[in-house]
This record gives structure tokens, C-alpha cells and sequence, in this order.
């Protein structure tokens, strides 16, 4: 296994708008987020074919669904869950700051951001999305 393969400490970077940290396959050219070092789960090909993808964290909303339960305890419900296909290629679920509610269309632009949360009792960094021109 290459140097490359192995994945990325960190899934983003910490900037106001974070570059998540994805893979590209150099086999194919799949794209994948997140990143993991066992291979292409596109074509098969082994893990030193991926190399590191930065990708920009801006897509458009697939898809999204209310959570009226959750069994962690950290995490207050209801919340908003997307599908956000991003334009590097992959989709990524995650967490909205926008709630069902409040008016979100599918294909509508998001953007990554990242939140300060408490997670457990210790203070987390999470990726979230949110509409692009409320992204700032």
C-alpha cells in the first residue's frame, strides 16, 4: 500500500468554507467522500489507486427528510437530514441548519459549513449544509 492510501486525518479542513477531504480512484476516476484506504468501491481497483481529492463542499440538494426521533442523546429532535450531491461528484448525507420547514427545494444550493457542537460532553467541529447564500 502507497503513502496515498492511507486516508486523511481529518475529513475537512477548517476554513470558513471547508474543502472536505475526499479520494480520487486513478484507475477510473471515481470520486468518493469520505475517504477510506481498502480500495475503489466504484471499479475494485486496490487501495494505492486512490489518491487525495480535495473537494470544494458545494452541490445541490438531492434530498431531505425529517428526523422526529433520535436515540442520541446530544442531539435534539427534529432535525433535517440531505442528500447533497456535490459538485466534484460524490453525495454526501448529512445534517442541514435549515429545518424542513423553513422552505428547502430540491436542487436548491448548499454549501458545506462546520459547527461547533457538544457531542457527548466534549466540544466537536461537525460538517453541516446549508443554502448557499445563507452559507456566509
Amino acid at each position: 500500500m502507497s503513502e496515498n492510501a492511507s486516508p486523511p486525518t481529518e475529513l475537512f479542513s477548517a476554513a470558513a468554507e471547508p474543502e472536505l477531504n475526499g479520494r480520487r480512484c486513478r484507475a477510473c476516476g471515481y470520486v468518493f467522500f469520505p475517504p477510506q484506504s481498502y480500495g475503489c468501491e466504484y471499479c475494485g481497483a486496490p487501495g494505492d489507486q486512490l489518491e487525495p481529492k480535495a473537494l470544494r463542499g458545494a452541490g445541490a440538494l438531492a434530498s431531505f427528510a425529517t428526523v422526529h426521533l433520535h436515540q442520541g442523546k446530544d442531539m435534539e429532535a427534529p432535525f433535517t437530514v440531505g442528500v447533497i450531491v456535490l459538485d466534484d461528484g460524490p453525495a454526501v448525507r448529512a445534517i442541514l441548519t435549515q429545518r424542513t420547514d423553513e422552505g428547502l427545494k430540491i436542487g436548491e444550493r448548499m454549501r458545506a459549513v462546520i459547527v461547533e457542537t457538544n457531542s457527548e460532553g466534549a466540544r466537536a467541529r461537525e460538517l453541516r449544509f446549508r443554502r448557499e447564500e445563507t452559507a456566509r
